[in-house]
């Protein structure tokens, strides 16, 4: 072997051993943080003007707006439940519904999967309809009811950011069952 072939081969060993050395490097992958919330502790809503009652958790911060319409901020979680409340008029109960299933549906787009749980309860006049929304959706959870005849309640639950269902999903947890605790309590006054 003359030099000049000696020479290109321990360059190219050489060569083989610093680069075969080397660890790949790797990106860390995305995390989310782990966000746990206390159990929620409920407490009756009665507002006197107001021709209904129900349960919300203590952690909400409630603000009336004209009516009976109310927003419920979590500012923890950076979210808010608005409830709409709208009296039946001349029998518009069907225009009512399909704004709030309209509402619903523009959600379909960014939606994976709407999951719709009707709601009865007999005993105090009160019906209606609870949606979970999974994925990447502006709204996560919203319900209406009815007594069918006098008074129409639309909810709904928005968080303050671009939606990333993934990163919300343990707020968004907690607030769907902050959600159906409140349809469940929900009763009209008498």
């Amino acid at each position: 072997m003359n030099q000049k072939s000696l020479f290109f081969w321990l360059l190219a060993v050489g060569i083989f051993v610093i680069t075969s050395c080397k660890e790949d490097i790797l990106p860390k992958p995305m995390a989310n943080l782990r966000l746990d919330y206390p159990e929620a502790s409920y407490t009756t809503f009665d507002q006197a003007s107001c021709p209904f009652t129900f349960e919300m958790n203590t952690d909400g911060k409630v603000k009336q707006e004209k009516n009976c319409d109310l927003s419920i901020h979590y500012p923890k979680m950076k979210a808010t439940i608005y409830l709409t409340f709208l009296p039946i008029k001349n029998n518009n109960i069907d225009s009512l519904l399909r704004d709030a299933q309209s509402l619903l549906f523009k959600h379909v787009i960014k939606a994976d999967d709407i999951i719709d749980q009707p709601f009865v309860n007999k005993n105090e006049n009160v019906y209606g309809m609870y949606y979970a929304v999974n994925g990447n959706a502006a709204t996560n959870a919203q319900f209406y009811l009815t007594d069918s005849t006098r008074y129409f309640v639309d909810c709904s639950v928005y968080f303050y950011a671009k939606p990333n269902f993934d990163s919300i999903m343990p707020a968004a947890s907690y607030l769907r069952n902050d959600l159906q605790n409140m349809m469940e309590s929900f009763r009209w006054k008498k």
